[in-house]
């Protein structure tokens, strides 16, 4: 086993990064995600699909952007959301602006995407792994599946694994499948009990006061033609619009999601806190693609930090950056510094991408 240790002297306040003009951009230090405050229901949810007076206490999300940012063009079509919880449930409603509402999947677990669709990705301890993905069309059909991790890193998706106690129901603003008229659009409320969060990580239930998961939202929309009276896609490409932008195309890339913090305060009362350790977190992540292509570049994994061509994309901060390979993996570590009453932390991050930590 080979180890090597580097010293960075510079302060977590002069986190900043000058990035090479080629960077890829899963090595280019990224902006903290989105964060949403999620306040208690103050009365019961009916899930109807319906915006009625339950939901007033909980605030709209921004509109939804290009997967991949600002670097691409503003969605053809506005996209929101917005959620609460309970002692028992996360509760989501969206809102999806559509002149065409139409689907054609029926089955529960059939491949969702491959309708217009909504779905929402959920990673209740933030490691990366074992997270749970929930897809509905228009039509309210759905697929729950558990991913053991990124498809990237080997993961496999578990079409059999049901959401205990999963509630939906869609309401269709306009008429389904009619090309002969426009419509306003769709509306979605979902209801996912913690219960089955359980079987993914150690779960509180219900969540503590402050309490961040990692979340994020995505709407898949197809460029369509009329055919015979009927909608059909028109192209192979379809827009993918998200909540938390991603940076690529690809919404199984966790640490990229955004924040769900819970609140048990009065709505409107409680402000986002942005995750101070999210420096260390994104470093972890871009040593770990770093790694990824020294790995395609050499055939293995490297010890040697300068090895991974980090420079321009490499944000200094106080700490130690320990890295550890051996001939089929290797482990990275870095403790991010003590700041006012909070200790010191330490992170590490593995060849399949899960992050471990504060330890």
């Amino acid at each position: 086993m080979f180890v090597r240790m580097l010293a960075l002297g510079l302060a977590f306040a002069a986190f900043a990064a000058v990035p090479a003009a080629d960077s890829p951009p899963e090595l280019v230090a990224a902006p903290h995600p989105k964060g949403y405050v999620c306040y208690r229901a103050r009365t019961p949810l009916v899930i109807d699909g319906k915006h009625d007076d339950a939901w007033s206490d909980a605030p709209w999300s921004e509109e939804f952007t290009d997967i991949e940012g600002d670097r691409k063009p503003k969605p053809r079509h506005k996209t929101r959301m917005k959620m609460l919880h309970d002692d028992d449930a996360l509760y989501i409603f969206a809102e999806l602006e559509d002149p065409h509402v139409w689907g054609t999947l029926k089955d529960h677990d059939s491949i969702i995407f491959h309708d217009n669709d909504f779905e929402v990705f959920l990673d209740t301890n933030g490691d990366n792994h074992a997270y749970g993905e929930l897809e509905v069309n228009a039509m309210n059909t759905t697929w729950d599946l558990l991913l053991t991790k990124p498809y990237k890193d080997g993961g496999v998706a578990v079409t059999g694994w049901e959401i205990k106690g999963l509630q939906t129901a869609v309401v269709v603003n306009g008429t389904l499948n009619n090309p002969g008229d426009t419509d306003q659009g769709w509306t979605l409320e979902i209801r996912w009990p913690y219960a089955s969060l359980r079987e993914l990580s150690k779960l509180k239930s219900p969540p503590a006061d402050g309490e961040q998961w990692r979340i994020n939202f995505s709407r898949v929309q197809w460029m369509h033609k009329v055919m015979n009276g009927k909608y059909v896609k028109d192209g192979k490409v379809e827009d993918n619009w998200v909540w938390s932008p991603q940076g690529m195309i690809d919404m199984h890339r966790p640490e990229r999601w955004g924040y769900l913090q819970f609140s048990t305060a009065k709505p409107g009362r409680a402000e986002f806190e942005k995750d101070a350790d999210w420096p260390a977190k994104d470093l972890l992540h871009r040593v770990y693609y770093a790694q990824r292509r020294h790995k395609v570049e050499h055939k293995s994994f490297t010890a040697n930090l300068d090895s991974l061509k980090l420079e321009g994309a490499l944000v200094p901060l106080v700490g130690t950056v320990q890295l550890e390979a051996t001939k089929n993996g290797y482990e990275a570590t870095l403790e991010a510094p003590a700041r006012g009453a909070r200790k010191a932390t330490r992170y590490s991050i593995t060849q399949d991408g899960q992050l471990r930590g504060p330890e």
